[in-house]
């Protein structure tokens, strides 16, 4: 899958990986197509946990740009509750698994009739690893089965999918976060920038991998974690406890 020459929507490119990813397809679009290429870097506003805001966005890209090849629903939210709430879970559970939802939904039977297109969702490795506060580690967990289950039922009608399960990565999220919490979701890995990531985005994209992973720690602990779940869990306390 290349980004050249596709019509590419990322949600929640304010700050962070959204923004990196906008900025590195934008580039790759401008190399492939020089100077005289199409017009790229348009900004719309959207609640992406509203089905019908998201639906009129893509509606509105679709008339005013053209067919959506590569969608990136990448929006996200962080907790800081000690106790979150109900609403807290809510929030978390329409921006984090049913935004994934209301895109597929809208866009899957375009990508169909057309034969081709690419979903991109952003989870986290929280979600391979039940990490950190469990509003947050739950619904990425829903984002990444729900990722893996469009690749299983759509994957012959010509869409590809693919989840970016980023690691510790340098964003206004985790900046905001105490020192001591940094290190925790680091947990001994070096945070990468959100343009390092972008770059592992595009690649992993060509290469048409499903799972798009920043660290490769995180690899290896997704292979203990199916190896041993018992020893995984003891391990996963002391995480916890440091």
């Amino acid at each position: 899958m290349r980004v050249d020459g596709q019509v590419v929507v990322v949600t929640g490119a304010g700050s962070g990986i959204g923004a990196a990813m906008a900025r590195r397809f934008a580039e790759e679009a401008a190399q492939c197509r020089g100077p005289s290429g199409a017009e790229v870097g348009h900004a719309r506003g959207v609640d992406v946990a509203d089905a019908e805001d998201l639906r009129r966005l893509i509606d509105g890209v679709e008339r005013d740009i053209g067919p959506i090849g590569l969608f990136c629903s990448n929006a996200g939210l962080g907790v800081r509750e000690s106790d979150p709430s109900p609403a807290t879970w809510q929030r978390l559970w329409d921006v984090h698994v049913m935004a994934h939802v209301h895109a597929a939904r809208t866009l899957i039977p375009r990508m169909q009739a057309r034969g081709s297109g690419w979903l991109l969702s952003t989870a986290s490795a929280a979600g391979l690893l039940s990490q950190f506060d469990a509003p947050y580690a739950v619904t990425k967990h829903a984002a990444v089965a729900y990722a893996e289950w469009l690749a299983i039922m759509h994957g012959g009608d010509g869409i590809g999918v693919s989840c970016l399960c980023p690691g510790a990565v340098d964003t206004p999220m985790l900046r905001a976060e105490s020192a001591e919490r940094q290190a925790a979701v680091a947990n001994g890995m070096a945070p990468m920038s959100p343009e390092e990531v972008a770059d592992i985005v595009v690649q992993g994209l060509t290469d048409e991998r499903f799972l798009i992973l920043t660290h490769p720690q995180v690899a290896q602990w997704v292979q203990r974690k199916a190896a041993d779940p018992e020893r995984w869990i003891r391990g996963m306390r002391r995480v916890q406890r440091t």
